[in-house]
Parts: structure tokens; sequence; C-alpha cells
């Protein structure tokens, strides 16, 4: 996947888990994100047992579908490979790309079985070194989410993938669902790529639209936001999650916004040609 040559902002429909376990929800998800317009669809994938804390394995959880252990209940909404199989052959019908958020080394592993265009590193894997090492070895693209993180935890996450010969795009995001807007710091989006010199993305949990918009603007290229068919849904991040009607909305209000923002050259542009030969005077 080209970052450097994007002519639009690129667009990630982050279904993550708001499926439910479901994959005809996620078909749905998948259709929307095509009629939209947007780029790719994003799901997350992990290994229960290693990513689930040893402490919450055996909690009762109420869930859909009845009281279950809280490892239960993360299987029971863990897409393995017959899903993947499935969504990654509908998904090239379209065509539409698909890729993972990857939660371990297990996970990374089964996803770069696929053709996947990137693979996202989530914020709260940021300061795992291990699998931080292992996908920038992978010469797939990484986005790496800065959510919940520090400067000095993304200086050594940056360090330590472009040691590996990686050069990720960063996405500035606050890993609250949903994001007060008086917590959303879209100033660091200018100053994350004076710093670390590379795309910037926006990866946005808030309720509204005006920050997303406002963070292409400030120079985020790549823009992430959850979607689902539903707000109504079962789950903790379908309110904060985009239907299909404000994912069309966004869409075309953040390729406005591009337009509008246009070349930093200065120039004389087509529509001044005329005007200057009937107004300059030499």
């Amino acid at each position: 996947m080209d970052f450097e040559n994007l002519e639009s902002p690129y667009f990630i429909g982050e279904i993550g888990i708001n499926h439910n376990g479901d994959l005809q929800i996620a078909k749905k998800l998948m259709d929307a994100v095509f009629a939209c317009g947007w780029d790719c669809v994003k799901f997350q994938k992990r290994n229960p047992d290693v990513c689930v804390p040893e402490k919450q394995k055996n909690v009762i959880r109420d869930t859909p579908w009845g009281k279950m252990t809280y490892l239960d209940y993360k299987y029971k909404v863990e897409f393995g490979k017959t899903e993947y199989d499935y969504i990654n052959k509908y998904c090239k019908e379209k065509p539409l790309n698909w890729t993972t958020s990857v939660w371990d080394l297990d996970s990374l592993q089964f996803t770069i079985n696929y053709d996947v265009p990137f693979i996202k590193i989530p914020s709260a894997l940021l300061t795992n070194l291990e699998l931080l090492k292992e996908a920038a070895q992978t010469d797939i693209p990484l986005i790496v989410s800065t959510g919940m993180s520090t400067f000095e935890e993304i200086d050594t996450a940056i360090n330590l993938i472009t040691k590996h010969g990686a050069k990720p795009v960063l996405m500035h995001t606050n890993s609250s669902y949903p994001t007060p807007n008086s917590e959303l710091n879209l100033n660091l989006i200018p100053v994350l790529k004076k710093r670390y010199d590379c795309i910037i993305g926006y990866s946005g949990h808030e309720y509204d639209l005006e920050p997303t918009v406002i963070a292409v603007a400030l120079g985020a290229q790549v823009i992430e936001r959850h979607i689902t068919i539903s707000h109504n849904l079962w789950g903790t991040d379908q309110k904060s999650s985009l239907e299909v009607h404000a994912m069309d909305l966004l869409k075309k209000r953040a390729n406005e916004i591009w337009n509008m923002l246009g070349s930093s050259d200065k120039v004389v542009t087509p529509s001044e040609i005329p005007i200057r030969e009937k107004l300059r005077i030499s």
C-alpha cells in the first residue's frame, strides 16, 4: 500500500468486533464500506488465551448468548480461518481492501498469510516491543496508533520499527470510547508529523464528524473510524461508531476539505489566468 501519493484521504472502516461474531453483520458492514467509497475494512485479531489476563478469564459476563466466562465470550466473538477465508474472498470480489489489528504474535502470523495492504498495531500494543519488531520484519506496511501513550513511548516504538526497515503511518488517537471533545487534542497532528517525519493519520472515537474533518485540515492523510449497522446493537463500541449514513457524509466532507487544502506551491491557478491577463498591468 502506497500512502505517499494519496489523491484523497484513505478511509478505514474499523469493524473491530462490532460484528458480534456474526459473519452476516460483518458482510453488511463490508457492503457499507464499499458503497460509501471507503478504502479498507479492518477487523481485530486476537488469540484470547494470550490476550485475556488470567484474572479476567473466569469472570462471568452477561452476554446476548447468556452468562459465560469472559474467555468464552472472547472466543464467541472471535473470527477464525473459516470466517477470514470468506472475508478475503468476499472483499476480492468487490474489490475492497481488508486487514486486521493484531493483538499478539499468533494473530500477526495468522494475518500475514493473507494478502493484506497493511497491518495495524493498536494503541494497547504500542509498548509490546516483540510484536513491533516482528511486524516490522514482515515487509508489510504498518499503521501504528498512539492512544494512551507518551512521546517517550512513541519514540521507542518508532525507533525500533525504523531500525528494522519500516516507516509506519502514525495515527493520532485517544483511546477512550467515546472520547470527550475536550480531550481530542487535534493540535498534536502537525506536531507528530514534524517530530517523526512520517505520514500521520487520525483514528477517531468521538460521537461527532467535525473532529475528523478538522483532522484532515490539520494534515491527517489516513482516517479510521469505528463503524456499525446500528447504535442499538449489543457491544461497548457500537455507540461511538458511525452508522452508514454518517460514513457517507464524513467521506464527502473530508474529500471537500482535502480539495480545498490543495497545494502548498504558490502558482497562478487556471481560473486566475484570464483574470490576470485582463487586470494585471506591467
